[in-house]
Formats: C-alpha cells, sequence, structure tokens
C-alpha cells in the first residue's frame, strides 16, 4: 500500500510522544476481517446482530470513552489516524485498528465516508425499564431524576435529536416503546453525536403498558401534546417526573394522555406542532431551569 509506512505500529507517535498501536493496513475491500463495515447503508437496514458502526471522530472519541460499549475495531482512512493518535494508544492491545486508503474505505462502505473514521461497538449489558427507572439518579442541584420516554417515534433522525437534548440537560435516562427505532442505528448515533452511547436507555417489551413502569417507580408522567390543558410556561416540575413524546403525525394516544399531565408548547397563530426533537428541547430546558420542583 502506498504511503502505509506511515501507519505501521510504534513509528507513528501523536506530539511526538505516544506510541500507538499496530495499525493493519487494509488494500483491499475484500477479506474477512474488514466484513463488518462492509456496505455499511445495507448492513443498517438489515441489523447487525447487536453490534453498531459509529462514524466520525467526535462519534468514536464517545465510543472509545464510554462504560456502556466495548469498542471492537476501529477502519480509518490514513489520513485521519493522526487525529484519532492520542485515542488510538488508550486502546487495548488486543483491539484491531485498520487503515486503508480513503478510496478502499469508501469501497468497503459502499459509499464516500469523509469522516474517515468508523469503529465496530457492541453494547454491554443493559438494565431492565424497572432497574433504570429505579436507579435513575437525582441531577447536581439535587432536583428527583428527570427521564424521557418515547412513544412510536420510527424516524432514527428524531430518535437521534432527542438523545442529544436529553443528554444536554441531564435527563437521566430515555425509555423506549417497543415501536421506537433502534437508538443504536448508525444514523441516531451520528445525529445525537453520540449522545445514544452515553444516555442509558431501555426498551419496553411489546404490549407493556408504558405508564405501568413510571408509576411503579413513583414518576409522575408528563405527556408533550398539541392540545395539552397546561402551557407549558406555567407548568411546575414534579418530584420525579417523565416527560412523554409521541411521533409527530399522529402524536400521542388520547388514553395515554388523559392518564398523564398534558402540557402544551404555546406558538404562533397557523401553526400546531413542532419537531418532536426540538419539542423535547423545549420542555427538557423549561423542566431542568425554567421552575422549582413542585
Amino acid at each position: 500500500m502506498a504511503g502505509s509506512a506511515a501507519v505501521h505500529g510504534n513509528a507513528l507517535r501523536a506530539d511526538g510522544a505516544l506510541p500507538l498501536p499496530q495499525i493493519i493496513p487494509i488494500t483491499s475491500p475484500e477479506g474477512p476481517r474488514i466484513a463488518a463495515y462492509r456496505d455499511v447503508r445495507e448492513r443498517d437496514l438489515v441489523g447487525r446482530q447487536g453490534l453498531f458502526i459509529a462514524e466520525g471522530e467526535v462519534v468514536v472519541r464517545v465510543l472509545l470513552r464510554s462504560t456502556r460499549h466495548d469498542t471492537l475495531s476501529l477502519l480509518i482512512a490514513e489520513k485521519r489516524v493522526p487525529a484519532l493518535a492520542d485515542a488510538l494508544a488508550a486502546l487495548p492491545d488486543d483491539t484491531p485498528v485498520y487503515a486503508a486508503a480513503q478510496d478502499v474505505m469508501d469501497a468497503i462502505a459502499g459509499f464516500h465516508i469523509h469522516r474517515g473514521i468508523l469503529a465496530l461497538g457492541r453494547p454491554r449489558a443493559s438494565p431492565s425499564v424497572d432497574a433504570l427507572l429505579e436507579d435513575a439518579a437525582d441531577d447536581a442541584s439535587g432536583a428527583p431524576a428527570l427521564v424521557v420516554m418515547l412513544v412510536g417515534l420510527a424516524n432514527h433522525d428524531n430518535v437521534g435529536g432527542v438523545f442529544r437534548n436529553a443528554a444536554a440537560f441531564g435527563a437521566s435516562a430515555v425509555i423506549l416503546d417497543s415501536e421506537c427505532c433502534d437508538p443504536l442505528y448508525r444514523k441516531a448515533i451520528r445525529v445525537s453525536v453520540g449522545a445514544t452511547l452515553l444516555v442509558p436507555f431501555a426498551r419496553l417489551s411489546t404490549g407493556v403498558d408504558p405508564l405501568t413502569p413510571l408509576l411503579a417507580a413513583h414518576y409522575q408522567p408528563i405527556a408533550l401534546t398539541t392540545d395539552g390543558a397546561t402551557p407549558l410556561a406555567q407548568a411546575a416540575r414534579p418530584g420525579r417526573a417523565a416527560l412523554i413524546f409521541g411521533p409527530e403525525g399522529s402524536g400521542l394516544d388520547a388514553a395515554l394522555v388523559t392518564r398523564c399531565d398534558a402540557v402544551r408548547i404555546e406558538m404562533a397563530p397557523g401553526l400546531d406542532s413542532l419537531n418532536v426533537a426540538t419539542a423535547s428541547g423545549i420542555a427538557l430546558h423549561h423542566f431542568v431551569f425554567g421552575q422549582a420542583t413542585g
């Protein structure tokens, strides 16, 4: 491989000091070593048997420091190796790091990977919904735990955006019903800027009433809906709180909303809804910074 000496083992150092692990040059898009990275988009659609792909320097750095997931390998464009030198130097010795020319990496992935950095991850055992709700931490100010519940969100961009907001405003956890898409889908991870790798989450089993575990763990459910009786600006934060968001089209089921505190975000005349990720950011900011605990 032309120029491959630059990515061989300890010859490359970060700031002239940090030795890197042995980096394995990849010169062909074929071969079993990089099979997990082949045809990334198609594999996204059919599943990865419990594994996931992280993309881009920021997201991969989040994965590398995550205590909730394992990094199984990395595939990096040769030109991007120096940018990750410090992180690569801290990897366990048995974590393969593959480097390829940009055109070879693009051929492996099936499209142009302009960020030039991919990693294969595996989640560790995740807690049950009940355990996650019970163990949710109070925030730094001492306010009781605040969690997010997503019901029927199938759009990966929206799920990633909600996770990013949950991380930004210190939500303790995200609970997803069985109809929500996978937060570890590559696009959801990317949109969340790695937040889906940081914020603890758990999924309800099919047929489980979303409110049952919340009420059992003493969370007050707060449904965000366009026709909620209480304007968000007037909504006080209860003790333990669960903010519930549904899909933008159909919204939350009316029977579920009637069992919650129903809250609406007031908008200019002529508009009746917000993107759910945007709504989650507004609501989380309000309940974290806008109101004292009720």
